[in-house]
């Protein structure tokens, strides 16, 4: 037990440093037979940077678990990767080829839903059309009954094919392979939740008798979303940095910004957050293009991509061999830019990246852990269209899109609009296993969330405002890198806009 004037002068400390301490936290404290004045201590030193000053249960915890692993020894670093598209990338042709790729994500999304408890209750919508005819036939036969000739609801599952305002609410259209059904979310509820869905995705339908409307209502509209969990934690101290969008070529990269950055990792100063660093994430657009958009060429300093390529190889050589890259392409990048893309071509353009021991080329999307830590990383392409057809998102939060993308167990579900998908064999955008880390970039607006237990992060950029930026009145946040302990899952920004 922690003698009652260490634990006083422990909250003196954190006080006299601008942090409070939870009364549970506090309460913890007096239980712990160690220094917690140290304990205290360590971790201010890390929520500073994230500025969150207010230390809790979880705080003292983690800085128990990593005191425990320090004194076992230091922890090899280890990067697993669990996911990646390029070796799997075989395009089919033509409607066969969409077929099979909406049949894949059909069937991976209803394994999702499979571990819901109600899933059992997933009735075919043949049998549900046919349990509505014979309840019509007998309503006019003077008998009445409900979809099952019970009273209750029933649940079908789909994918969402249509949404269409009507007079008396929203109607929904979803297909089963058995055949596409049609229901009406009327309440304010069932609306809300019905206009927050994005087409082609996954949608369980608890489904009711029309009340004062013909044909079924929605009573809610459920997706297969990821769960309430605990994400795991690396054993031992170890940061990751998380960056994207680079754009060099471009006039407007930000060069003397991007040169503080690699200086600062490799600072040989005693800083003890970047001697922890070993993880480097980048999310791809490493580089401007050639004829990626209309007049291109009239934003560009290098106008040759395999200049500009060699240009972003230059620079990022000087990231310390100690820190493992993880690389993804975006659709600025060399190669194809429909999903899922593989890595960055190695020959020609990529080959000096590849030629870097510590750098790891990967295809969009990836799925890696570092240190027992899942991190998914994707370029963030369909953003633009999740924001564009979801009432109440912006470019200026692009972490909501993302999570409609997580709500939604799937990285681009909307087919036919601005992001080009590949009529893969297999549908490699579903998530199917949930991230401890969502990480994108795209739309040049750094933000940060926590959903359900994970980690929500859209990096930025290192591009100033383009033309089409200002048109769109987007208004990025570039020259930031943000930093994650992955012992306590704590983001915090690095901002390299000042000396």
């Amino acid at each position: 037990m922690a003698l009652q004037n260490e634990v006083f002068s422990a909250l003196s400390y954190a006080t006299s440093k601008g942090f409070q301490i939870h009364p549970d936290a506090f309460a913890m404290l007096k239980g712990l037979n160690t220094d917690v004045v140290a304990i205290i201590k360590e971790i201010i030193k890390v929520k500073k940077q994230s500025k969150n000053f207010v230390i809790l249960v979880d705080d003292i915890k983690n800085q128990i678990r990593l005191k425990k692993a320090a004194e076992e020894g230091p922890a090899e670093q280890t990067c697993n990767l669990l996911m990646d598209p390029t070796p799997k990338v075989t395009t089919a042709e033509g409607v066969d080829g969409y077929a099979a790729l909406f049949q894949s994500r059909f069937e991976k999304s209803m394994r999702i839903l499979a571990q819901r408890p109600d899933s059992k209750r997933i009735t075919k919508v043949a049998s549900v059309k046919q349990n509505v005819r014979g309840g019509r036939q007998a309503a006019e036969r003077g008998g009445g009954r409900s979809l099952h000739g019970r009273a209750g609801s029933t649940i079908v599952a789909g994918l969402l094919m249509s949404k269409r305002s009507k007079k008396n609410g929203l109607e929904l259209a979803i297909d089963d392979y058995t055949g596409v059904l049609a229901a009406t979310a009327m309440t304010e509820e069932a609306k809300k939740q019905a206009a927050t869905l994005a087409l082609d995705q996954m949608v369980m339908l608890e489904l009711e008798n029309g009340k004062g409307a013909p044909g079924l209502t929605i009573k809610s509209a459920i997706t297969p979303d990821i769960p309430d969990h605990l994400p795991s934690r690396s054993k031992s101290e170890a940061y990751a940095v998380l960056i994207s969008d680079m754009h060099v070529g471009s006039k407007y990269f930000m060069e003397k910004e991007f040169l503080r950055f690699l200086d600062w990792l490799s600072s040989s100063s005693d800083d003890d957050i970047v001697s922890k660093i070993k993880f480097l994430c980048i999310g791809g657009d490493l580089i401007d293009g050639i004829g990626i958009f209309p007049n291109q060429d009239k934003e560009l300093l290098e106008m040759n991509a395999a200049k500009q390529m060699s240009h972003a190889a230059q620079l990022l050589s000087k990231v310390p061999r100690h820190i493992k890259m993880l690389v993804i392409p975006g659709n600025h990048d060399p190669g194809r830019r429909a999903l899922p893309q593989p890595a960055i071509p190695r020959k020609d353009l990529g080959e000096q990246l590849y030629g870097f021991e510590n750098c790891t080329m990967l295809g969009n999307p990836a799925l890696v852990e570092m240190n027992g830590v899942k991190i998914l990383m994707y370029h963030g392409q369909s953003l633009d269209d999740v924001i564009a057809t979801t009432p109440g998102l912006s470019y200026s939060k692009p972490a909501e899109a993302m999570k409609v993308l997580l709500k939604a167990r799937h990285l681009s579900p909307i087919y036919g609009e601005r992001t080009p998908v590949a009529p893969e064999l297999e549908d490699m955008m579903v998530i199917s296993e949930v991230p401890d880390i969502f990480h994108s970039g795209h739309v040049h607006v750094l933000d940060v969330q926590n959903y359900r237990g994970t980690l929500i992060v859209n990096s930025g950029a290192w591009q100033t405002q383009t033309k089409y930026q200002q048109t769109m009145n987007i208004m990025p946040t570039p020259g930031i890198a943000i930093v994650i302990n992955l012992a306590t899952l704590q983001p915090f920004m690095q901002d390299f806009n000042h000396q």
